[in-house]
């Protein structure tokens, strides 16, 4: 990596560009997000990009008026995207309290036509049970004082055919904790106050952009490329979310296209709407649309999200997946010196490249140090309010984030050969695999699965320790193998092993195609429960089968071309 890489990230620069991105409110599909992007795009095409910014259709839905009264009185409120528009009059009721709106919360329990009271901020989760269960309607009671917006459609992207009827279909608002206590404190003292959700929401199809940036590699417009994204709408004028990250998304384009002629393959920036309102429907349908040349050209995808915050002080926790996992290490170690431990990639930051089988890494880098036990996560109290304002970004934190992120960008465009490490996600692999060989001897076999991730961790090794002497004449079948082992197994682990559709945004476990052999193993031997779930266990044990079969030819081909 050049030395100066990381060293002359500017905080002056980065902070010039954010209080130009300051001063919009961007609003998906709105005139001044498109103004918005219009600046940044000024800006990346200085830096030496070659800029498109793209139209599409998506399903955005921008929340309006809100007022919650309990017993005729008013209280502070806001509506959700995506809830539903409250009848004329309002939706009235006794609200009946159910706690966090927990799958325990909900079982065994008749709320159809009635509105929900529920501990913390709304959620897809929640809504998605709240709709199941036939609610009419659901009320959040917040952690603090403030109140936070939040998207609550568990599609992910814009909904289609397949999937619209996974919607929403009730009228959502949240009231501060003192509010939302006080009603739940009426309800146990045996009360019965009357709370009536008025909401206005704007829901349907409109234009959004999403801004491209490229800096091709050595080879030019058809090189493999590096994909660094965020996105560019916003709650307000959503200074550290996310314009911190867009700031920062540019000092490191910035950098990269004064080292240019190191770069190994090409940059892609982009800039998304429809993140906040949208489900992600800007990278969803960027994914779909470009399927084919994100999967014959893209190595990994890097997301940003909020960096920078006042406060911000724990790099530790920044998530990647385990090929990547070194990566992101490296970077916060030796930009920080604080110890990594990371955790898993979620459902969240625009990651909708999983099923293409696109490594990824970060979202998040920096967090607060004290989290609230009942808040979604650490990145402040201002977070997805009204005062998320210039004062929450913190230069030196800003400039520490953007270190970290240009030196795992840098390390994905120069080092020759791809730095992804599949030995570590062929050992996640065999953790998970260990307890249900277990459970299951005797009943189903997966000791074949557990051998095949074994011979794949240790080919995988073997490429990566000869992977730095590789003859340059060998270099680009090598990587070609790399990124056709991820293309098996990112979406194994990420996405039940589909590539073509987007798992719904809700919390999936580790390794997600073998979850009906858990499922399986949670049966009574012999039961007609066990027949039931050995049906498909038996696919899921093909499916990842074939998975390790394709990721393994990959890696023999590659150590074929070291020779």
């Amino acid at each position: 990596m050049p030395d100066t890489l990381t060293a002359d990230v500017s905080g002056a620069e980065m902070m010039a560009n954010l209080r130009e991105i300051a001063r919009w409110v961007k609003l998906s599909g709105s005139a001044e997000e498109r103004e918005a992007l219009g600046f940044i795009e000024k800006r990346m095409k200085e830096y030496g990009f070659r800029t498109d910014i793209i139209l599409h259709d998506a399903f955005i839905s921008l929340p309006g008026k809100a007022s919650v009264l309990v017993d005729g009185a008013p209280v502070t409120a806001i509506t959700q995207s995506f809830s539903l528009s409250s009848p004329p009059g309002g939706l009235s009721g006794v609200p009946v309290y159910i706690g966090h709106g927990s799958e325990a919360d909900f079982a065994g329990r008749d709320l159809r036509g009635r509105i929900l009271l529920m501990e913390g901020m709304a959620t897809p989760a929640t809504a998605q049970r709240a709709t199941r269960a036939g609610a009419a309607g659901h009320l959040h009671i917040s952690h603090h004082e403030h109140i936070h917006e939040m998207c609550i459609s568990p599609v992910w992207g814009s909904p289609g055919n397949s999937t619209k009827a996974g919607m929403p279909a009730t009228v959502v608002c949240s009231v501060n904790n003192a509010d939302g206590g006080a009603i739940r404190d009426a309800l146990a003292a045996g009360r019965q106050p009357v709370v009536t959700l008025n909401a206005e929401v704007d829901t349907g199809w409109r234009k959004t952009p999403i801004l491209v940036a490229d800096l091709d590699g050595p080879g030019g417009p058809a090189d493999p490329f590096v994909l660094l994204s965020g996105h560019h709408d916003t709650w307000y004028f959503g200074v550290m979310d996310n314009g911190s990250a867009n700031a920062g998304m540019m000092e490191v384009a910035r950098l990269c296209a004064l080292h240019r002629a190191k770069m190994k393959r090409g940059l892609r920036v982009c800039f998304w709407s429809g993140h906040s309102h949208g489900r992600y429907s800007g990278s969803a349908w960027y994914a779909d649309a470009h399927w084919d040349e994100l999967d014959r050209r893209c190595v990994a995808h890097v997301n940003v999200d909020s960096l920078g915050g006042v406060g911000a002080t724990v790099l530790s926790n920044t998530a990647s997946m385990a090929e990547l996992h070194h990566l992101a290490a490296e970077a916060v170690t030796q930009q920080t010196n604080q110890p990594y431990k990371g955790k898993r990639k979620n459902r969240s930051s625009d990651d909708s490249f999983v099923a293409i089988g696109i490594p990824s890494m970060f979202g998040t880098i920096s967090e607060q140090a004290a989290k609230h036990e009942a808040a979604r996560n650490a990145l402040g109290w201002w977070w997805h309010t009204p005062h998320d304002l210039i004062d929450k970004v913190d230069e030196a934190n800003q400039v520490r984030d953007a270190r970290v992120l240009g030196q795992a960008v840098w390390r994905l465009l120069g080092d020759a050969v791809l730095p992804l490490d599949h030995a570590a996600m062929a050992q996640t692999l065999l953790d998970d695999l260990a307890p249900l060989q277990g459970a299951l001897d005797g009943r189903f076999p997966i000791a074949p699965l557990a051998a095949a991730a074994a011979r794949l961790k240790d080919s995988a090794t073997a490429v990566m320790q000869r992977a730095s002497a590789a003859p340059p004449g060998a270099v680009a079948a090598v990587n070609a193998a790399l990124m056709r082992v991820s293309r098996a197994l990112v979406p194994a682990d990420y996405a039940g092993g589909e590539r073509f559709l987007h798992p719904h945004a809700l919390p999936m476990p580790d390794w997600a195609v073998l979850q009906p052999i858990r499922d399986m193993a949670a049966t009574t031997p012999g039961s007609d429960a066990e027949k039931f779930a050995a049906v498909d266990a038996l696919r899921a044990r093909n499916r990842l089968a074939f998975a390790l079969r394709e990721a393994q030819a990959a890696l023999d081909e590659a150590a074929a071309a070291l020779g």
